[in-house]
């Protein structure tokens, strides 16, 4: 994907409004007496390297991208800040040696050939990569992630290379509109996590969530939750 030379500095002042309103919303979301508030992730795909810029000013310094070459894009731009770059998207077998030497975190890992190829092109001077397995969680034909039973032998794969970092799991639900069958799907990530937390004690990380349910998602137990349109607004229809 070619993307145009980054634009001025965008406006950041609407950008620092919403990124206050989703942070008050993570805050107030926590179960009193609860965990740290979980981390939040600015879903940038699509968004130019000006309004990452103006983001980041406001003091976000975490991003996730679904498209691998989208995002060297605009890491070679924005190389002057300290920024903390994860894949959320599919990630094709080969686009593995440029995800694994670019980014600090790969989310969408779901089959054994993904965590090889990661393994073997993570920099030697780099920290391991951190990775959580996509869990195809309601068992959509539209969607990426592994089955819940592949969790175990994935999460072993993983932790048995020294360049990765098994942290957790991670999964997009299916956007029912009834709440209660996406608490159910929260509620099943979360026992899974457990479950992988009892196996794997350095597991720590459970994404799920997005703009239109993060605060139901922190209710059961999310860590980080990956929120894009409360950011940056709604995307733009796409070109033809």
């Amino acid at each position: 994907m070619n993307l145009a030379p980054e634009s001025p500095p965008a406006r950041s002042e609407d950008l620092c409004s919403r990124h206050r309103a989703v942070l008050s919303k993570i805050e107030n979301a926590m179960p009193a007496g609860g965990r740290t508030n979980p981390t939040l992730l600015a879903v940038s795909k699509t968004q130019d390297a000006s309004r990452i810029r103006a983001l980041a000013a406001c003091g976000q310094r975490r991003f996730g991208e679904n498209y691998v070459q989208e995002a060297l894009a605009k890491q070679d731009v924005l190389a002057d800040l300290a920024l903390e770059w994860h894949l959320i998207g599919p990630l094709q077998s080969n686009k593995a040696k440029p995800a694994a030497e670019r980014f600090d975190w790969i989310q969408s890992v779901d089959r054994d050939k993904l965590v090889h190829a990661l393994a073997r092109h993570r920099p030697l001077g780099r920290p391991p990569l951190n990775i959580l397995i996509q869990v195809n969680i309601d068992d959509e034909d539209s969607k990426s992630g592994c089955a819940p039973g592949a969790i175990a032998g994935l999460a072993d794969a993983i932790a048995s290379h020294e360049r990765l970092r098994l942290r957790g799991l991670m999964a997009i639900p299916e956007p029912h509109p009834d709440p209660r069958e996406r608490a159910r799907a929260f509620e099943a990530l979360r026992r899974l996590q457990a479950d992988l937390a009892a196996r794997h004690p350095g597991v720590d990380t459970l994404s799920m969530g997005m703009s239109g349910d993060f605060e139901l998602a922190i209710a059961h137990g999310a860590t980080l939750v990956r929120v894009g349109t409360a950011l940056f607004g709604p995307r733009a229809p796409a070109e033809a």
